[in-house]
């Protein structure tokens, strides 16, 4: 049997009120050893934001960071504490081969990119209704995100083969089990298909 993540559903219905959405495509991310490897999540991100860009459709790509000081840094108490110092600034680093001028660049500093940002708002006033998601790590910041998404009424297509995490069993666990409950899974390939049937 095919599993939910290797299998995505038919083609997404796209409108000019789509937005494509990455998260943490950035050096520090990227490095990690993630299920897939990074250079292919890094690829096909380029080849949607290729894709969008076309269309003159939105390109949001989100980083995260903090200050130099790490005073930012979450302080909840847990279990599994993330970093304790900020990491240095090319952690945080866009790759030059995917950011292009006209891009919008978010920062975050929580696991959701709409948590304490200005993403919504950098939607709303463009029109923006639907959102093409993908990035690292799944079952995290991507999650985390269309979680929220959704919760603002945006509608979601994930793009499945554009998108890691650390652990293959929860990036599995997130398409199979979530992600079809809150938006479309689809590819890369998919999602530029439908782009080139907008007119």
């Amino acid at each position: 049997m095919t599993s939910p993540a290797s299998a995505p559903a038919s083609s997404p219905a796209l409108d000019t009120g789509t937005a494509l959405v990455l998260i943490d495509l950035q050096h520090g991310i990227l490095a990690l050893p993630t299920a897939r490897p990074g250079d292919e999540i890094l690829r096909n991100g380029i080849a949607l934001a290729e894709a969008f860009r076309a269309h003159k459709l939105p390109v949001v790509l989100v980083n995260v960071a903090w200050s130099p000081d790490g005073c930012d840094l979450p302080t909840t108490d847990v279990d599994r504490p993330g970093p304790a110092t900020a990491p240095p600034a090319a952690f945080s680093e866009i790759p030059a081969e995917l950011a292009a001028l006209g891009d919008v660049t978010v920062t975050k500093r929580h696991w959701g990119a709409f948590t304490g940002t200005e993403l919504d708002l950098q939607l709303r006033r463009r029109g923006i209704h639907k959102i093409v998601l993908a990035g690292i790590s799944t079952s995290i910041g991507v999650e985390s995100t269309a979680r929220a998404a959704w919760e603002h009424s945006y509608g979601l297509v994930f793009a499945e083969d554009a998108t890691a995490d650390l652990d293959a069993d929860s990036h599995a666990h997130t398409f199979g089990k979530i992600f079809p409950r809150i938006g479309r899974v689809s590819s890369t390939r998919e999602i530029i298909a439908a782009l080139d049937t907008l007119r």
